[in-house]
Order: C-alpha cells, then sequence, then structure tokens
C-alpha cells in the first residue's frame, strides 16, 4: 500500500483527520523521564501508542530528534509505528529541498534510513531539488506551499508576472506539473484560511498538511470549511505540543489521547 492509499484508508477507517506531531523536547517530558537516557524514544513511543486510535498520521520533526543527538531513537520510533501501529503513515517532517545529487541522498536518508512514508520538501530550488522524492512512487511528498509562520509573507505572497501571489503558482505547478505519480501534497498552515480556500480550489483533492492548529493559534472550523475537500476528507491537520505536552504529570499518556480525540472530534463536527 503506497502513502495515499494508506492516508486515504486511514481517514475512513478511524474518522480523522489528525496528524500528531512529534516534537521532542526532553524539557518538558514528565519528571519520571529525568535521568533516563532513552527518554526520547519512550516518550514518543508512549505518545505513539496512546493517540494512535485517533490519529490519521504520525509527523516526527527530524531537527527536534538531530539537535539532541537522538536519531537512532527516530529511527526506533517510526520502526515501532509501523510494526505496532501498521497502516498508519508517517510523514518526516525535515523540509528537504537541494541541488540533485545532494536531493538523492536526502530521499534516501528519509526513505532508507529513515523508513518515512513520506516527507516534507522545499520547493525553492525547483523541480530538480525534489524529482528524487518525487521518483519514490509510493511514498509521499509534501511541499511547503504557504507556511504558517510569521515572515510566511516575506517570498511567498510576492506577486509573480500576472499579479497572483507566488504560493499561488507553487501550487498551480505542482498540482499540474509535478504530481504525475499521484504523490505530492502541500504544505499550507492554519493560520491562513483565505490562503487554504484559495489554494484548495487550485489543487482539487490533492491533501493538504495543516499545521498551525493549537498552540500556534489556527482555528479548526475555519481550517475545515475552507480547505476540506469536496468528500469532506483531504486534509492532515496537524498538533504537536497540544497533544504531546497536555500534560506534565504522570497521567501524561492519557492527556495526550484526550487531546487527540478531543481535536478529532472538534473537526469532525465541521466536516
Amino acid at each position: 500500500m503506497d502513502f495515499m492509499q494508506a492516508l486515504r484508508r486511514r481517514w475512513a477507517d478511524v474518522d480523522s483527520l489528525v496528524c500528531v506531531g512529534l516534537d521532542p523536547e526532553p524539557s518538558r517530558f514528565p519528571h519520571r523521564f529525568a535521568g533516563d537516557d532513552d527518554a526520547v524514544f519512550r516518550f514518543c513511543r508512549d505518545i505513539v501508542d496512546a493517540t494512535a486510535a485517533h490519529a490519521c498520521a504520525f509527523k516526527p520533526q527530524i531537527a527536534h530528534f538531530a539537535a539532541l543527538g537522538a536519531e537512532a531513537s527516530l529511527e526506533r520510533l517510526i520502526a515501532h509505528v509501523h510494526e505496532v501501529h501498521p497502516g498508519i503513515p508517517v510523514i518526516l517532517d525535515s523540509k528537504r529541498g537541494d541541488i540533485g545529487s545532494t536531493a538523492r541522498y536526502y530521499a534516501t536518508e528519509a526513505f532508507g534510513r529513515y523508513g518515512a512514508d513520506a516527507v516534507t520538501a522545499n520547493p525553492y530550488l525547483g523541480r530538480d531539488s525534489v524529482q528524487p522524492f518525487l521518483d519514490h512512487a509510493d511514498r509521499g511528498v509534501v511541499i511547503l506551499c504557504r507556511t504558517s509562520n510569521p515572515g510566511a509573507g516575506d517570498l511567498q505572497d510576492l506577486p509573480v508576472d500576472d499579479g497572483k501571489p507566488l504560493y499561488q503558482h507553487v501550487a498551480a505547478k505542482i498540482a499540474g506539473e509535478w504530481n504525475g505519480n499521484g504523490n505530492c501534497a502541500l504544505v499550507v498552515g492554519a493560520t491562513w484560511p483565505e490562503q487554504l480556500r484559495e489554494v484548495r480550489a487550485i489543487v482539487g483533492n490533492m491533501p493538504l498538511l495543516v499545521p498551525g492548529v493549537g498552540a500556534q493559534g489556527g482555528d479548526v472550523e475555519a481550517v475545515v470549511s475552507n480547505a476540506k475537500s469536496a468528500d469532506g476528507s483531504g486534509l492532515v491537520i496537524s498538533s504537536s505540543r497540544a497533544i504531546l505536552y497536555a500534560s506534565s504529570g504522570d497521567d501524561y499518556a492519557d492527556a495526550a489521547a484526550r487531546a487527540a480525540r478531543d481535536l478529532r472530534d472538534s473537526i469532525n463536527r465541521y466536516r
């Protein structure tokens, strides 16, 4: 089963558009992990196991692991998802994009070393920088389009020759030219509901990964009403801190499960 098939099946099987972001910050772990050399893996594993019933995908952020020297924990974590929760796709959030030979190694890193089902990618070096990822037809390539950070508009909103902002050209080019294997999705931040609506109109039913709900302040109703696909799906709505750190006590896993379930239910009210 390829990434897109797994994602669509997950949407249907658990009636959820929630993606659980895995961004470990040991300073925020419960006290029980103090002094535990395997804390990063154990904490993230517990969150995965607690939230799996409510998730359409998991999204580990590679920098959070790499900065801690915990790449081996990331490998083990993705393997754990595949072994214990088969059918839930893993999106490696690494935002890669580089010249051809380097991009091939980044694709090997994401899909070979880590075994991710999809990867986030940056399109601003052009198609050849993303092509090595696109060539893995069974894996997803989730490409930045209109991001949720405050400075996104510095470049992404710049008008191009026809007056339309650059992010709309990115959306059209990926949907029309780069998606030959049907394995592309786009990143559009939850903090920009109007842009979500515009991108959805350009790309049809292509999946949209939507970060920014929860700690970053994105509004669930605005996201769903502006960006759902014709069948009420089409979204991978990512929440990290609001789920991971729902409690700092020994009930951290149960609290994460409740936060993921509550987000799922909130999303579904507007579908």
